[in-house]
């Protein structure tokens, strides 16, 4: 269930990447600036409308080769209601494309709140006996350390949608093992003892390639845990950030895939949105800066896992 399209996307494109969608406005060609802010001011509709046209061109020259998008909410909640309707849209128009779409929101909370969180999301929402798509995407970055209370309500949701979720196991920034390598009773990190519980919540959820519908974020800077989560968790499927701007290689990637490839979508945010920035080329060429890099990334990772 859930990862089957994103697998089928990686075998298909040869590519297990994933472009971060975090728009802040100053990533933005000025020329795009300027023509939004002329035709709705320097307002939060003039920054959401620019973020708008930004992410589009971001989609149409990465689409045929990078399978999936991953919109983090906080860049468009930021510019307020205009911002979240931009992400609405932008969600929308990846999928036009053919993209699978990662929400993330890494949302926490147990009961009726989850269930919104989940309906919102991943599911439907009830307008008077309809049932309609708010957002729509195909999975969510969760926070599960409220428990099992607060992972039940997206499974069921993920269940009746064939959605997904990522639950934060083992997370990037430097400051992750403050808590994430602390040892439990017998020796076991909590981080450990998160990926057991993404198993067994993944029974509910099983997928054709060997993987459940319930992921793990693991980040590419702690490349032995990506290692030792992957040979003890055979059938979680990761998604890994930290990959580039957080100073994540190729090579320790490696150990999050199995051994026919499979297993892990890599992040790319901030690299790939900005590289015309880092090549110095016209701002109006920054959708094929964005190419050329989410290639150079496609073939850095493959040149390992070959």
């Amino acid at each position: 269930m859930s990862f089957n399209p994103l697998i089928e996307k990686i075998i298909e494109m040869k590519n297990p990447t994933v472009a971060g969608l975090d728009p802040k406005l100053d990533y933005v060609p000025q020329y795009i600036r300027e023509k939004c802010f002329e035709q709705y001011g320097r307002t939060l509709e003039g920054a959401a409308e620019a973020l708008y046209e930004f992410n589009t061109g971001l989609i149409d020259a990465l689409c045929d080769i990078v399978p999936a998008v991953k919109p983090q909410m906080a860049y468009y909640e930021m510019y307020g209601w205009q911002g979240v309707r931009t992400f609405a849209r932008t969600v929308e128009y990846a999928k036009s494309k053919g993209m699978y779409v990662i929400t993330d929101g890494k949302r926490n909370d147990i009961g009726a709140t989850m269930e919104a969180y989940a309906a919102g999301h991943l599911g439907l929402t009830d307008v008077d006996g309809e049932q309609i798509a708010a957002f729509g995407a195909d999975a969510l970055t969760v926070n599960g350390y409220l428990g099992t209370d607060g992972i039940d309500p997206l499974l069921k949701v993920c269940a009746a949608q064939d959605k997904g979720i990522f639950v934060l196991v083992k997370t990037s920034n430097k400051s992750s093992g403050e808590l994430q390598n602390l040892p439990l009773e017998g020796g076991e990190s909590i981080y450990g003892r998160m990926a057991c519980m993404c198993d067994e919540w993944g029974k509910e959820l099983p997928g054709k390639y060997g993987f459940t519908g319930v992921g793990a974020v693991v980040g590419a800077t702690y490349p032995e845990q990506l290692t030792e989560l992957r040979r003890e968790h055979p059938s979680i499927f990761f998604l890994v950030p930290g990959y580039g701007a957080q100073g994540g290689g190729a090579q320790g990637l490696v150990g999050a895939f199995n051994k026919e490839g499979l297993g892990a979508v890599v992040n790319s945010s901030r690299a790939i949105m900005c590289a015309y920035k880092k090549e110095g080329c016209d701002e109006t060429d920054f959708a094929g800066a964005a190419r050329r890099e989410a290639l150079r990334m496609k073939d850095d990772i493959n040149s390992v896992l070959s």
